[in-house]
């Protein structure tokens, strides 16, 4: 025991700085607080009614009510208990005060792959810290984005896994593959995933054409082979997830379009590339690599609103020097013209992409002496994912996966994969200091290319803070309409409104040249200490302490910029952070188990703040299904359709007096209900003709359906509609249950939402068939007589998919104790050899 902990004392000791960092960082969830994630408040509100009955049931429902008419809930929340990587990210998640478990996998999922990689653990420290604490990171969990934040953590490891088993470790590393890319695909975020996978492609087409030249190709083979077994178990661990993710995916607003009108040009499925490129890094705001807010941070007007600001100042004189007047001035010019401190060319940021000074400077030191092999795929990867994240901003090749490389065009904002790069710059800043540790260069020629280093990286932001103005506008490509707008609010005073816009440009070359002296210094800090350890005045473990502390500092004070202490709030408030209005209240008091209210106080197919207490007709998510997003575009855009409110048992509608603030809640009288019979059917050759109806009609007496299910259906046993009754009896969100009665053949309406990829219907237990009315609900043709009808949720995907998690997750545990037998079992060959 005491030669184990010889052994590992240094790796235990890092370790818990780590934790110490982590919640020194994080302090505030010590005093039982939790940080209030704008995406997690807003799951919370999608989740509701899945956790109800999770709840009362015991059994969580994989369909929900509360958003968009109704959705499966495979996005939103499912359990997936048969998959054993569930348990992992619980472990992550569930043990740990929310977000320390998530920045202590990314500390140590980086450690690990340094370790691998043959680097002194202190300076394998330096990395983790230099790749956990880049800024979007931090910008992630302060808005939410858990699983993404989550899904970069199993970065390192994956890649530490497949170099042990290219290294021979054939069982070992394969199994830890298994495990970590199991992992990772059950954080459910694909992009982030797909991302990952772009960057190990580059590295097997690295690793083939470096082992052709060393002829060595069978035993990458044979490498490549344990990792296939490795792809395959990971892909059965979470075969339900991915089989019902993938199912669900074609029918989303990722998928194909049912409107022949709008079938993209680019593709006939994915995003259009407007709507995929949105988010697209700025080629000059590539340099906030190295100079954090040279594009002024994060959307807003936090540094526009101090006293001595440029901008303050020339708005003041307007408001009589009023503080109060003047900031609220400002916020309204950041709000309504976008006068903010961020210039980019996004919609908006929550924070930019801040690598680190130092490790910036050593990946420019690494490109002129690393001599590892990895250094090509880390430069081709690094190259390829930057020119990618450009998107609009250089479509030559943005447009080239865009167009041709398989689901590429199924995800937005592009900048997204600069996380993969984030991985890549500081393991060549590392790998460089490990090559100076080595001591196969001659100290001469260390020193010539460290100094070159210096002044390429330390000389650019030298001049930035000198002469920012000499490569950055600081202006937006509309600051001239934006001034113009100005001019035109302040009644055409065109003087009064270019000192206000001057102002605003010169508050963002402030910040602009504050951040670049700053990287100036801290590049002197890290040249100062790399010298020293070439030139052997700092021992390794000296050198590597004080790089990993000034690693540290650098990128701690500037992730505070975007996630501190007051992003935390209680427990108690973020849980319960949507209070009820009185309308709320009013509504939540009419015990009908199933209809909906559509809330137009808020924006409301993007805020999911009503499904807190309401089954809605809109809500928050980034895959609705295609067919209700295709609704929301062609009737509700431009204006409200009644007769589509009334299809979808809209019993409510809560709208706000804009002069005074106060919500009224209005009861729509022409609710259709929860199913109905219909008294005629107007038949229509395709989805445009089907949109196109529903403009306008009465749901209540007609149904719109595609000829394409006329031999579900017989016209001519049609009757008045008012044929007996039929209604819901029991409502769980995944069973419904209706009771109905008639004297003859009727076809019935429900108004719910169509997806047939797992709801069947049941009359007295037989199922039956049933088919789409009205572009989204469901309708049935119903035999006569008493009947008890039910609509019951059984996806194959998930179920079969779950029973294939199981056995995958068996053949994981399995092959973990094989591999770690294996690998104990050759390290004691070696000791005794």
């Amino acid at each position: 025991m005491n030669n184990w902990f010889n052994k590992n004392g240094i790796h235990l000791a890092i370790i818990a700085i780590f934790v110490v960092i982590t919640f020194a960082y994080f302090s505030p969830v010590l005093q039982g607080k939790a940080p209030a994630q704008s995406d997690v408040i807003q799951s919370q509100a999608m989740q509701k009614e899945i956790m109800d009955f999770k709840e009362k049931d015991g059994k969580a429902p994989l369909w929900t009510n509360q958003m968009f008419g109704g959705m499966p809930a495979y996005q939103i929340w499912v359990p997936y208990a048969y998959n054993g990587a569930t348990y992992g990210i619980a472990l992550i998640t569930k043990a740990l005060p929310n977000p320390t478990g998530t920045v202590l996998l990314l500390l140590f999922g980086a450690y690990f792959l340094f370790i691998v990689l043959k680097v002194n653990p202190w300076l394998a420290a330096a990395g983790a810290i230099a790749f956990t604490f880049t800024t979007y990171n931090f910008v992630l969990i302060a808005s939410g984005h858990s699983s993404k934040a989550l899904a970069i953590g199993f970065f390192a490891p994956i890649i530490a896994s497949i170099l042990l088993t290219i290294r021979g470790k054939y069982w070992y590393g394969a199994s830890l593959t298994a495990l970590f890319l199991a992992l990772e695909i059950r954080t459910n975020h694909v992009q982030m995933t797909y991302y990952l996978l772009l960057a190990i492609l580059v590295f097997v087409l690295v690793e083939l054409y470096q082992a052709y030249r060393n002829k060595t190709i069978s035993n990458l083979i044979k490498s490549f082979g344990f990792l296939a077994l490795s792809v395959v178990l990971a892909i059965m661990i979470n075969a339900s997830l991915l089989w019902s993710t993938a199912e669900y995916a074609k029918e989303t607003n990722r998928g194909k379009s049912n409107l022949t009108a709008e079938t993209s040009s680019d593709k006939d499925s994915g995003m259009s590339k407007e709507y995929a490129y949105q988010w697209s890094q700025g080629v000059g705001e590539s340099f906030t690599f190295l100079i954090p807010d040279l594009y002024g941070g994060a959307s807003g007007v936090e540094e526009l609103v101090k006293p001595d600001g440029n901008m303050y100042k020339a708005v003041a004189e307007i408001t009589g020097g009023d503080q109060a007047q003047t900031t609220q001035a400002i916020q309204q010019l950041g709000q309504q013209l976008n006068m903010q401190q961020y210039w980019g060319e996004k919609p908006f940021t929550q924070g930019g992409y801040y690598f680190g000074a130092i490790i910036c400077f050593l990946f420019v030191f690494g490109l002129f002496i690393v001599r590892n092999p990895l250094k090509w795929w880390i430069l081709s990867t690094t190259i390829l994912f930057i020119l990618l994240s450009f998107g609009r901003h250089f479509p030559l090749v943005s447009n080239f996966f865009f167009d041709y490389f398989p689901l590429y065009n199924k995800f937005r904002a592009v900048e997204s994969i600069l996380a993969v790069v984030g991985l890549m710059v500081p393991i060549l800043a590392l790998l460089a200091v490990k090559e100076v540790q080595d001591g196969n260069i001659d100290q001469k020629v260390l020193v010539k290319k460290l100094t070159w280093s210096a002044g390429i990286t330390g000389g650019f932001a030298l001049i930035v803070a000198i002469a920012p103005t000499l490569f950055f506008s600081f202006q937006a490509s509309n600051h001239a309409q934006i001034v113009q707008a100005l001019t035109q609010s302040l009644q055409n005073n065109a003087g009064v409104a270019q000192k206000i816009a001057n102002g605003l440009v010169e508050d963002r070359i402030a910040i602009g040249r504050g951040d670049a002296f700053r990287s100036f210094l801290f590049i002197l800090i890290g040249f100062g200490i790399i010298w020293a350890f070439i030139t052997k005045k700092l021992n390794a473990q000296l050198a590597f302490g004080l790089l990993a502390l000034a690693i540290l500092v650098d990128m701690w004070q500037v992730d505070r910029r975007y996630l501190n202490n007051k992003n935390f709030e209680p427990k108690t408030t973020v849980s319960n952070y949507f209070q009820p209005r009185d309308v709320d209240n009013f509504i939540s008091a009419d015990k009908d188990p199933n209809f909906r209210v559509f809330d137009a106080s808020i924006n409301t197919f993007n805020d999911a703040s009503t499904s807190s207490f309401h089954k809605t007709v809109g809500g928050y998510h980034a895959a609705k299904l295609k067919r209700f997003d295709e609704l929301i575009q062609h009737q509700f855009t431009k204006s409200i359709n009644q007769d589509v409110l009334d299809m979808l048992n809209t019993k409510y509608i809560i709208t706000q007096d804009q002069k005074t603030g106060s919500y009224k809640m209005q009861r729509n009288p022409t609710a259709a209900g929860n199913a109905w019979f219909v008294e005629s059917i107007q038949f229509v050759k395709n989805s445009d003709e089907e949109m196109k109806a529903i403009s306008s009609f009465d749901a209540r007496k007609e149904a719109i359906v595609d000829e394409s299910f006329k031999g579900l259906v017989d016209s001519k046993i049609l009757g008045t509609g008012q044929e007996g009754f039929i209604k819901l009896t029991n409502y769980n969100p995944d069973h419904l249950t209706y009771e109905y009665s008639t004297a003859k053949e009727v076809v019935a309406v429900f108004s719910e939402i169509y997806y047939n990829k797992g709801w069947k219907m049941y009359i007295d237990g037989v199922e039956k068939p049933y088919f789409r009315a009205d572009y989204v609900l469901r309708a049935a043709k119903l035999e006569a007589g008493n009947h008890k009808l039910e609509f019951i949720f059984h996806p194959t995907s998930y179920y079969a998919g779950e029973n294939i998690s199981l056995a995958g997750s068996i053949l994981l545990l399995a092959a973990l104790g094989f591999g770690i037998y294996a690998e104990n079992k050759k390290k004691s060959i070696e000791v005794k050899a």
